[in-house]
């Protein structure tokens, strides 16, 4: 694939560890090194300042701005207003000196450096030897965390020890909102109020325009009230002070910030501030040790039940926990509004968005980790069903058409061809629904926000298809499916066949809501003016849904006209022409056969049980030489089928750029930030991949292998309220229940009831 490593991260189980700082490897170690607690996040960036490239990157989830996109023509449907996630407060905010000469890892004279980020533990630390131009030494160490109990909760510590002197050293610290958002070039804050009740400080921020607002606080400890000196500035407030040392005496300091986020405009400032500083006088008062407490015990709950354990292979052992531990960073449930954006809360490529991975990709790994997770995510696609159905009137459809790319739900992506053209969010959504219900079987929502969003969805897709000419069939014309590579093409595959599904299960869910629910279906009826014509209409539209096929190969065609396009053998391009749109016009990537992600292939993975073993293995021997994997998602795909096609040295190599795609920089562009739909599909590598597992049948179902190298893996899985743990290695596959009632399970095709016993079966 042209994927290389870069590796410069010391492999170890349950770290992360940059042993030695280099300048080059500045801004990815930012993204790898990043905290979040989906309420917050904050890159890995320098407390102290930083003179080298960098990205001083702080994230609150949901703080956006919006802009107009300038367009030289507009026509109805094309987006005019783009929405992204804002660079808000620089918390961290230190400055330390010496004698006047400040600290800078970029000019200062360091040894001994070290960074590590604990994932057993939810913590970061720094630390390195200062050698000062007049030859004092001191040893610094910096301690972060964002507390994943307290959500608006962020902790620093700082400790000083003096190797070689005693003296004074002078410090500053604050919080800033100056910074630049990168991608726009320009600060996007006004501080319309500063001030400092007792000991805590705080200044409010808001956006200039979408008028969102952050108050930030904090309460430094360790240091005597009298010693410090108050100052503010247009944008920032802090503290100076300066502290007295004693030769190899450690020193502390500890400030506890808050982060109050407030996106409902219609507060006033004033309400803002008095809100914030209440929910400020409240945790700015928790000690350090204490929150450290609860974040400790936080994170070993969650490696009791969503660790994974490889034995023999370090990398990908370190690979696997760190892509669970920024999962759960990232997106946790705690609240509905939120989403998971490709890039999370690690930096600003792709502006903050949601796109159609959420569903299909990060998706299952909350259903079997985290299940109130898994409701929330599509709970806000129901909050943001009404942005979904002026969407569709936009481009004249009826229903609801949900946005490629967004941030609130309004569509923010301004390349029309995407933003238009691809129909899979809509689908994925609609996917996500009949996913989560097959597997958690929440009645309740599926026959209220559940069915409403699949009518709404079903509309758009019976108004977007049309009949053809020849075949006089349905089908879905001028669209892109997931393979972005092909544009405006008629009758692809995916797009087709999933619209196809949402209709036909659409309909299945209110013939079942006639028998279990019918005075929620007679309201929901009511409610969306439902009637027998709409229903009877989709119904000869899924039947005669067009499935382009090719009976004497037995392969699915990507779309119409896909077999008849120009050739091009994928290796033959050379390596130093990836990514390839930034070297090849954009038409031309176009004009041939060549795929950038799964396309067919996605739709079996996603549907696996529909098709048989010999169907699955023609088309991935068809399109898998065709697909140059330009996006991280594809990778992964291609792992999990190669490995129930028994290709496990394909499956295998595939897979080692799916644990490690950040900490070893494959994609060369770590330093935007991390992958984090892509670190989804490793999870999703490992346990549907090795572990053969199915979610799509009538019960769950796995069929289990092990990569030559390993000695054994295990995984648990959350399934109908039951924690389930499996290990296979070498010899056998042992699958027991941890807790939670009786349920029924398939390995390599036949059933098996788990109760108190363990099942042990020969590894086939």
């Amino acid at each position: 694939m042209g994927k290389i490593a870069d590796k410069y991260i010391k492999i170890d189980k349950w770290k992360i560890i940059e042993d030695g700082f280099n300048a080059y490897n500045g801004m990815v170690s930012e993204s790898i090194f990043s905290l979040g607690n989906e309420y917050m996040g904050v890159r890995g960036y320098f407390d102290e300042g930083y003179s080298g490239e960098k990205l001083i990157g702080s994230y609150l989830n949901g703080i956006i701005e919006k802009d107009e996109i300038k367009l030289s023509n507009s026509y109805k449907g094309m987006v005019k207003n783009k929405t992204y996630m804002v660079n808000t407060v620089d918390w961290l905010y230190t400055r330390i000196s010496i004698d006047g000469e400040e600290l800078d890892l970029s000019r200062s004279n360091i040894r001994e450096f070290k960074r590590i980020l604990d994932m057993k533990q939810g913590i970061l630390t720094r630390e390195f030897i200062w050698d000062t131009s007049k030859g004092k030494s001191i040893k610094i160490t910096f301690e972060r965390f964002v507390s994943m109990v307290e959500s608006k909760l962020g902790c620093q510590k700082i400790v000083f020890e003096p190797l070689n002197f005693s003296g004074n050293i002078e410090v500053e610290s604050g919080l800033d909102f100056s910074r630049w958002h990168q991608a726009e070039k320009k600060n996007l804050w006004a501080c319309p109020k500063k001030g400092k009740e007792k000991n805590i400080i705080a200044i409010l921020g808001e956006t200039l325009k979408s008028k969102q607002k952050v108050l930030s606080a904090f309460e430094l400890k360790g240091v005597p009230e009298e010693i410090v000196r108050y100052f503010m500035e247009e944008k920032f407030v802090g503290v100076k002070f300066s502290l007295f040392l004693d030769k190899s005496k450690k020193r502390r300091l500890e400030k506890i910030v808050v982060n109050y986020a407030e996106k409902n405009i219609s507060k006033t400032i004033e309400e803002v501030w008095k809100d914030g500083m209440a929910v400020a006088k409240k945790l700015c008062s928790i000690e350090y040790e204490k929150a450290f407490g609860q974040q400790r015990d936080y994170w070993e709950s969650v490696w009791k039940s969503s660790d994974i354990v490889i034995e023999g292979d370090e990398e990908n052992q370190q690979g696997i926990r760190y892509c669970i531990f920024q999962l759960y960073q990232t997106y946790h449930g705690e609240d509905s509004r939120f989403n998971i954006g490709a890039k999370g809360l690690t930096g600003e490529a792709y502006s903050g968005n949601t796109f159609w991975d959420t569903e299909t990709y990060c998706l299952p790994f909350y259903i079997f980790n985290n299940p109130r997770a898994a409701k929330n995510l599509i709970e806000f696609r129901y909050k943001t069903l009404p942005e979904a159905r002026k969407r569709a009137a936009e481009l004249d459809c009826e229903g609801a058409f949900y946005p490629i790319a967004t941030n609130d739900g309004s569509e923010t992506c301004g390349l029309w061809q995407h933003a238009s053209l691809q129909l899979q969010a809509s689908t994925g959504v609609a996917y996500a629904i009949w996913h989560y219900d097959k597997l958690i079987e929440d009645k309740k929502f599926l026959y209220t926000k559940g069915i409403e969003m699949l009518i709404e969805i079903s509309r758009m897709l019976a108004s977007r298809g049309q009949w053809g000419q020849k075949n006089n069939k349905f089908g879905y014309f001028a669209v892109m499916g997931p393979d972005e590579f092909q544009m405006m093409v008629n009758n692809n595959f995916y797009t087709n066949i999933m619209g196809k599904k949402t209709l036909a299960y659409t309909l299945e869910v209110l013939i079942e809501m006639t028998l279990k629910a019918p005075q929620q279906l007679n309201e929901i009826e009511k409610k969306l003016k439902l009637c027998s014509q709409e229903l009877e209409d989709w119904k000869l539209k899924e039947e005669n849904m067009y499935i382009p096929y090719d009976e004497k190969t037995g392969i699915y065609e990507q779309h119409d006209g896909y077999f008849d396009l120009p050739h091009i053998n994928i290796h033959s391009i050379p390596v130093e022409q990836f990514p390839l749109y930034h070297s090849w016009s954009y038409d031309r990537i176009y004009r041939n056969d060549m795929i950038k992600q799964p396309d067919v292939l996605m739709y079996m993975f996603l549907h696996n049980q529909e098709f048989s073993f010999e169907t699955k293995k023609i088309n991935y021997e068809y399109y898998e030489p065709r697909t140059i994997h330009e996006s991280s998602l594809s990778p992964s795909i291609h792992s999990i089928l190669a490995s129930e096609l028994k290709k496990y040295g394909e499956a295998f190599e595939f897979f080692k750029f799916a644990t490690r795609m950040d900490l070893d920089n494959y994609n060369r562009n770590t330093n935007e930030g991390l992958h984090t739909t892509s670190i989804a599909a490793a999870w999703m590598n490992i346990v549907y991949g090795f572990g053969g597992m199915r979610s799509d049948g009538k019960i769950l179902a796995f069929k289990p292998s092990i990569p030559d190298t390993w000695k054994s893996y295990s995984f648990n899985l959350l399934y109908k309220g039951t924690l389930l743990h499996f290990k296979i290695d070498n010899k056998f596959v042992t699958v027991y229940r941890i807790n939670g009632p009786v349920v029924k399970v398939n390995i390599y095709d036949e059933d098996y009831l788990l109760d108190s016993n363990e099942v042990k079966i020969a590894l086939q």
